[in-house]
């Protein structure tokens, strides 16, 4: 019977419920200022950035002991320091014990590296602070950054007044902030480039970071720019990125990206439609920041992160908000980027520049070196080059301006070093993140189960000659991009054939990003213990070289072949 103005039925669901009082989402261009959880309290209470007055005058005199929890656990993260993890705690402890109890007494500094842009002498202070503060520890992370471990919160004044002095800095390179802003290793210098970004980032850095505007954030905020046809900064799962694109009436400038991230619900980032010139470039950065500084969801750390209110809004809508609220006027419809000139993006190799000199890209194993290997690679750089160099979004770096009769001793010192010019597909393409060695929310090993594993397939696989990404996670939360990845491993306690509770791996196949982007297949009960790690790849791998059509890369195959192919 259909519903009748008398009848229940007619009201709205939504007048039928109970009434209450609806907290929202916590944004506040809406008036939700009301902190609605521990951590938007702990940052109304005092700004993140105001901690380091604190670090430097009372923590670091008094030690561990006296740091207040919410500046140890929260504010201390807008300097670049978390807790690491307490050793000897195991993986199935993750989740149970609390957060004092999983705090080491040293930290993680992040030092942050915009643009991925070094000079030799930036690189043998951070080697020299990582051998004299950090036990040599020294990661090349995916965000271009450089990451310590085993800092005494009693030496972070010297880190930092050493890091300033050339230039470098901490600041915001962690917490619910503008994080680190990707850009190509190699703009200003590669033949093919479109347009370098350089200028736009050293702008957006002006403004805003340390800026007290935009230092309370719903959440990290993570941004790119880049103007190389490889799409060389994982632009889809950014929040922000501007990607190099040429316009058939305007020239060369960028196409702009939001909304992309990982973690437990991953997102690609959608296209604004919107072509913008490099000047324009850091006015659209601040507007879309802003844009997640006023209206993001607060009230749930869970959905605090732009990709879900651009999934709510559109990019229609995120646009026109943009411009009418923010900018103040419109902004000019632009074509997409081209497909990515290559499979790989990492700009490992040797490779002419415009000026005609060299750029040579080299492979650690997943990122990991140490200080002495830094100070190394900069006195390695310094006798053959300018005395230039670049991290990468791949944990790579790029030593820039070879001289061509540099370039062979160049190589050659490089591999004596154990960093590989023309590293195997396997070396090229494994990625780990920091895993249960020091990270807090980890629960098995990657760094050197990754290292071991790229040992392995070396071995057994030695004429393997095709690009393949093999990304290894120590948790859920996709730090080494686990989803695009053509093999993606996401750690996580499984079990043996002994029915023992081990370390071991959910399998993730056929994730991309530039060529046919997308998120990895995975295959229902797929999970492989440690020990059966090198097995199981080397039996996929293989099975892709006998199934595969010409031409076929593996993500292509990983999405048609059947589950008995991929088991």
């Amino acid at each position: 019977m259909a519903a009748t103005p008398e009848t229940p039925a007619a009201a709205p669901a939504a007048a039928r419920r109970k009434p209450g009082r609806h907290r929202g989402e916590g944004q506040w261009a809406v008036g939700h200022h009301t902190p609605l959880n521990g951590n938007e309290q702990f940052k109304k209470d005092d700004d993140g950035l105001n901690v380091r007055t604190r670090i430097e005058t009372i923590y670091s005199k008094q030690g561990f002991d006296s740091i207040d929890p919410n500046d140890l656990r929260g504010r201390m993260r807008w300097w670049g320091l978390y807790t690491q993890r307490k050793p000897g705690i195991d993986g199935g402890k993750t989740a149970i014990l609390e957060p004092e109890e999983l705090d080491d007494e040293y930290f993680m500094l992040r030092v942050r590296i915009d643009g991925g842009r070094l000079t030799t002498e930036q690189l043998r202070v951070i080697g020299e602070i990582s051998e004299e503060f950090a036990r040599g520890t020294a990661d090349l992370t995916d965000r271009q950054n450089v990451q310590y471990h085993w800092i005494r919160i009693e030496d972070v004044p010297e880190i930092w007044r050493r890091l300033e002095a050339v230039g470098l800095s901490t600041t915001e390179a962690c917490g619910d902030c503008p994080r680190v802003i990707l850009g190509s290793p190699v703009a200003g210098i590669a033949r093919d480039e479109i347009i370098d970004g350089t200028p736009a980032i050293d702008e957006i850095y002006r403004r805003i970071v340390g800026n007290k505007d935009f230092s309370n954030l719903p959440r990290k905020f993570k941004s790119a720019v880049s103007g190389s046809p490889l799409l060389d900064v994982a632009h889809e799962i950014n929040d922000i990125a501007f990607v190099g694109v040429n316009h058939p009436e305007h020239g060369p400038g960028f196409d702009v990206w939001v909304g992309g991230g990982l973690s437990t619900n991953p997102k690609l980032g959608v296209r604004l439609g919107t072509w913008v010139s490099l000047d324009e470039v850091p006015d659209v950065y601040e507007g879309v920041i802003s844009i997640f500084r006023d209206y993001g969801y607060r009230r749930l750390r869970t959905r605090a992160r732009l990709k879900f209110l651009v999934a709510d809004w559109g990019p229609a809508k995120f646009r026109q908000v943009l411009e009418d609220e923010y900018l103040e006027r419109k902004l000019t419809d632009g074509p997409a980027p081209a497909q990515p000139t290559g499979q790989w993006r990492d700009h490992v190799g040797v490779h002419q520049q415009q000026d005609g000199r060299f750029y040579v890209g080299f492979a650690p194993r997943v990122g990991r070196v140490d200080g002495a290997t830094l100070t190394k690679i900069a006195d390695v750089a310094e006798r053959h080059g300018s005395g230039r160099l670049r991290t990468t979004a791949e944990q790579k770096m790029v030593v820039l301006d070879i001289e061509a009769d540099q370039v062979e001793s160049l190589v050659a010192a490089l591999e004596a070093l154990d960093l590989r010019v023309n590293p195997s597909p396997f070396r090229r393409g494994t990625m780990a993140c920091t895993g249960i060695e020091f990270c807090k929310l980890a629960i098995v090993e990657t760094k050197a189960r990754g290292a071991s594993l790229i040992d392995e397939l070396e071995r057994r696989l030695p004429d393997f000659a095709e690009p393949l990404t093999i990304n290894i996670n120590g948790c859920p939360n996709a730090c080494a991009r686990i989803q695009v990845a053509d093999i993606g491993l996401k750690g996580q306690l499984v079990l043996d054939d002994d029915g023992n509770q081990v370390e071991g791996y959910q399998v993730h196949l056929g994730g991309a990003l530039g060529l046919e982007a997308g998120f990895g297949r995975k295959v229902r009960g797929l999970k492989v213990t440690a020990t059966e790690l090198p097995d199981y790849v080397e039996r996929v791998v293989t099975r892709f070289e006998e199934q595969r059509e010409d031409g076929e890369r593996f993500a292509a195959w990983a999405a048609r072949a059947d589950e008995k192919s991929l088991a």
